[in-house]
């Protein structure tokens, strides 16, 4: 099983990292390993290495189908079922290594940096790219993100990434992130919601 995650699918949250003027002419694609997987329920703990590690609430996909060079058109085809899962980022870490020119898988594939929450099926929501969802920090919302602001939709970015790479049964795919990112500390608890459901409950420990 891998994770695909998409950087800067949302303009507001390009214009919150990187300010005006970033142009994204195709989706940017990064992953992380199976064992930064955390299910719901299951605390995540802050790693020591980091000063600053950064919640992003995203829509994840569940593949439920293996394919190459898929056809936009028949896309929804190799997907079953979707959550709001946490990308978290060791923001110190990603930004040295973009400082010097570097990759930054360590900061985005650390263990336990794939908070998942509870699938439910694809079937129950009429439109995906018609959907809210938000995230609350201590019974506050602190993240809110419309599937129908995403750059590149879901579809696409299947057709895209599987242009270079075969998606398997169980691959997760992480659609990015709206605007309003920020930091977690030890002992908050944060709660991921899809329209009205609540899909993802955990602490930070």
């Amino acid at each position: 099983m891998k994770i695909l995650a998409v950087g800067m699918n949302y303009p507001a949250h390009t214009r919150e990292l990187h300010g005006e003027g970033v142009r994204i002419e195709e989706p940017v694609i990064f992953m992380k390993p199976d064992s930064a997987v955390v299910q719901s329920g299951k605390p995540f703990f802050l790693p020591d290495f980091s000063k600053r590690v950064d919640y992003e609430t995203e829509l994840v996909v569940r593949i439920c189908r293996l394919g190459k060079h898929i056809s936009q058109r028949f896309a929804s085809r190799y997907y079953d079922a979707v959550t709001v899962g946490i990308d978290f980022t060791a923001r110190d870490l990603q930004l040295k290594a973009k400082e010097q020119s570097n990759p930054w898988l360590i900061s985005k594939g650390f263990d336990g940096s794939a908070v998942l929450g509870e699938f439910i099926p694809k079937e129950q929501f009429k439109d995906l790219q018609d959907l809210h969802f938000h995230l609350d920090v201590d019974g506050q919302t602190v993240q809110r993100g419309y599937t129908g602001d995403m750059l590149f939709k879901i579809d696409e970015i299947i057709a895209y990434v599987s242009q270079f790479m075969t998606l398997k049964i169980g691959d997760l795919l992480y659609t990015g992130t709206p605007a309003g990112i920020g930091p977690v500390a030890i002992d908050q608890h944060l709660e991921g919601y899809l329209e009205d459901q609540k899909l993802l409950d955990f602490y930070v420990r």
